[in-house]
């Protein structure tokens, strides 16, 4: 009897095992579960190239900016194809699921910078949801059925936007969250996820003017023991609002100084929200702002909520990154600043590689990995010291931000899909 039990709980413990290590971190949204660009996935490969620890590659059918997500045994991606917007899944062997066209109007902006395939997807595990810079938004399957599809220019009225409604629309619990934020209108909306009702929506005043009106931001989520916030961040102010009914809570400015206004600042980086904390990029060089997320009113000229300003060197693209306490801003140059969380006190600012960045940074396996446009990506060592562990070159452009599941790298460049990991 005792030899039986023995066997038994070997077994069990052994297809334990082979389940833990089966079941690795999904990639939900666009900057990772906690949209906060973190991942604790280990084993994460150090070194590749195009193809050295490439364990497949896949064709895509056109390039985008968008980033792909990851849950389980599937990868979702949005892409151009042709003239068509799509909406793609992938096994994550490297196989082709199924597609979508959600919209058959693309338009590229800005030369090679993108396209209205921009905004990246979300997943649930049960349903998949995508956006184009078009305002055609829908919900699938995982199957690749259809359920709900409709286009917000047609319920919200049209875009009035330089390069296109890129903003990726926020996923959290049975709501989708947008900010449609533009000369035409400045609109915060909640979605229902299953049907794509609307719960309620709120207008975002602001006095910005010009192009300072159009953001290509992404909204977030803030949760506490004590709080709960949607952010939303353009047209000179990051603003937070009530999860259940879109009120305004606070809002903070001074992103594009008055006495100095540059009338064609536009946020493209998104805030990141850690417990305590909101990290707060502007564009062009602008300040950097730490503010408590426990804040009320307009605290634009208030020392109280502030934790933290620094004048200058805000990233302008990719979203600030956190990790043990260290801050970590990537600018557009590849120029690398690490600050303490607490105090905005700099540690350092180094050059990382010499290309543009418009991805954000992610973290996973005590790493950090930098994306520049022509397909380098540059891993540092985390901390107050720089290093530089490895400079992969995967000699395809790229924007997109990295995914990270099952112990590989999802890399998303105009050309393809790879997945990164040990062979």
């Amino acid at each position: 009897m005792k030899s039986a039990c023995t066997l038994r709980i070997v077994v069990f413990s052994c297809a334990l095992l082979v389940t833990t290590i089966a079941c690795g971190e999904n990639w939900p949204q666009w900057r990772g579960a906690k949209l906060d660009g973190i991942s604790h996935e280990k084993n994460l490969p150090l070194t590749w190239s195009k193809t050295e620890n490439v364990l497949w590659r896949f064709e895509l059918p056109g390039p985008a900016g968008a980033t792909p997500v990851v849950w389980e045994d599937k990868v979702f991606l949005t892409s151009a194809a042709g003239n068509s917007l799509v909406l793609m899944a992938v096994s994550t062997d490297g196989k082709p699921l199924w597609k979508q066209t959600l919209a058959d109007h693309n338009e590229t902006v800005r030369g090679d910078e993108g396209n209205s395939a921009s905004p990246s997807p979300a997943t649930d595990g049960k349903h998949v949801w995508a956006m184009m810079s078009t305002g055609d938004i829908g919900c699938y399957t995982v199957d690749g059925k259809r359920v709900w599809k409709f286009n917000l220019q047609d319920r919200y009225g049209k875009f009035d936007i330089a390069f296109g409604m890129t903003s990726t629309p926020v996923l959290d619990g049975d709501r989708l969250y947008l900010q449609l934020l533009h000369t035409g209108g400045a609109l915060v909306i909640a979605l229902d996820k299953a049907t794509g009702d609307e719960i309620w929506k709120q207008t975002r005043t602001s006095d910005a003017t010009a192009e300072c009106e159009h953001s290509y931001a992404s909204p977030v989520i803030y949760r506490d023991a004590k709080t709960e916030l949607l952010l939303t961040h353009g047209c000179d102010y990051v603003v937070a609002h009530q999860l259940d009914g879109g009120e305004e809570v606070w809002r903070c400015g001074g992103l594009n100084l008055k006495s100095n206004y540059n009338p064609t600042l536009r946020f493209v980086a998104s805030p990141l929200a850690v417990e305590g904390m909101v990290i707060v990029p502007s564009a062009k060089n602008g300040p950097v702002l730490a503010l408590d997320p426990h804040s009320k009113g307009d605290i634009t000229d208030k020392t109280e909520g502030h934790l933290w300003t620094r004048d200058h060197n805000t990233p302008d693209v990719p979203s600030p990154l956190l990790v043990d306490g260290l801050v970590y801003l990537c600018r557009e140059d590849g120029t690398l600043l690490c600050l303490d969380a607490k105090t905005g006190e700099e540690y350092y600012t180094k050059r990382t590689h010499a290309d543009r960045h418009r991805a954000s940074p992610v973290y996973g396996d005590g790493k950090i990995y930098l994306t520049a446009r022509d397909g380098t990506v540059t891993v540092v060592k985390p901390g107050k010291e720089f290093e530089i562990l490895a400079s992969n070159d995967m000699t395809e452009s790229t924007s997109s931000s990295p995914a990270i599941s099952n112990g590989r790298i999802y890399l998303r460049t105009f050309d393809a899909l790879y997945a990164i990991g040990s062979k």
